[in-house]
């Protein structure tokens, strides 16, 4: 899966940021103070949760797998790391204002971001028989996703609930691989991101101390619909596949203002306010296995 970007600029300034007002001297006010940095926060939670939502919902429901496994007494384990070339923007190099909201542009560095997973598939009907294969095939799917903590120089992520969430969902088989059939199915898995908080520091101001941008309770669900044809040559197996993701994420930002001399002796801060983003993509992917006697290596790649 790929996203790259190589700045990130404000998407606009928000009503949920006031604009506050400037006193005698031009001196502003709280919100006036602090109007810059919520915006700046809430541009953040929009560029990163839809990197985040890609992250989550990955390609293939089971990797390698395209039918049902054929009723009950059959199941599949899996682990994985999804992975997603993304990109993080440079908070640090960039001091809010102090009257205002303004535009901005964040230089981002390209960063692979990886989530390991772990998939098990239960079979629960075989389907009905037709001919040399088996239609109607039923699978339970279950999965569990697990985010690490980071901690960087400039920005950490930290999982306050946890670091493992499961996801859960269903395969129905349309045709069971045989020897000359392949194996299609239609899927439906629902995923979640562990609840998440990001902190991010911004560059030094005038008086030498750093402003503050949270993204806290930072909840990413995805909904994942595929369609996947796959058939197993010998010891080589090969499934493609097309599906449609909906993310939806839910978070609750807020900004802290370093004190600046005269303009704002106390500092300033805003929030915490509430925010969602909802999106819909499409998802395309192929995955090669190599059948070995008690394990598959399984590769994937997407967009």
């Amino acid at each position: 899966m790929a996203v790259t970007a190589s700045s990130a600029s404000a998407q606009g300034i928000s009503s949920q940021c006031p604009a506050g007002s400037t006193g005698f001297g031009g001196v502003p006010d709280q919100k006036r103070a602090a109007q810059d940095a919520c915006q700046k926060s809430i541009d953040l939670f929009q560029y990163m949760a839809p990197q985040l939502g890609v992250l989550v919902a990955g390609g293939n429901a089971t990797l390698g797998q395209g039918g049902t496994l054929g009723g009950l007494g059959k199941f599949s384990a899996g682990l994985r790391v999804n992975a997603l070339q993304g990109s993080l923007p440079d908070v640090d190099l960039v001091v809010p204002g102090v009257n205002g909201a303004q535009a901005s542009t964040y230089s981002t560095q390209d960063q692979i971001l990886p989530l390991p997973t772990a998939d098990l598939a239960i079979g629960l009907f075989k389907g009905l028989p037709m001919g040399v294969t088996n239609v109607g095939g039923v699978d339970l799917l279950v999965s569990a996703a697990y985010l690490p903590e980071y901690s960087g120089d400039f920005i950490d992520v930290k999982v306050p609930d946890g670091s493992l969430k499961l996801g859960y969902g269903a395969r129905v088989g349309i045709v069971q691989q045989s020897f000359v059939i392949p194996g299609v199915s239609i899927s439906y898995l629902r995923r979640s991101l562990p609840t998440v908080s990001i902190i991010g520091s911004t560059a030094a101001s005038t008086g030498g101390a750093r402003d503050t941008l949270r993204i806290d309770d930072l909840n990413v669900k995805t909904d994942a619909i595929r369609l996947v044809a796959s058939k197993t040559f010998l010891v080589v197996g090969i499934a493609v596949g097309v599906g449609q993701d909906r993310y939806e994420s839910v978070g609750t930002i807020t900004a802290k203002v370093a004190p600046r001399a005269v303009t704002v002796p106390n500092g300033a801060s805003a929030g915490p306010v509430v925010l969602s983003q909802k999106m819909t993509r499409t998802n395309i992917f192929t995955d090669v296995s190599l059948n070995l006697p008690l394990l598959k290596i399984i590769g994937e790649i997407g967009q």
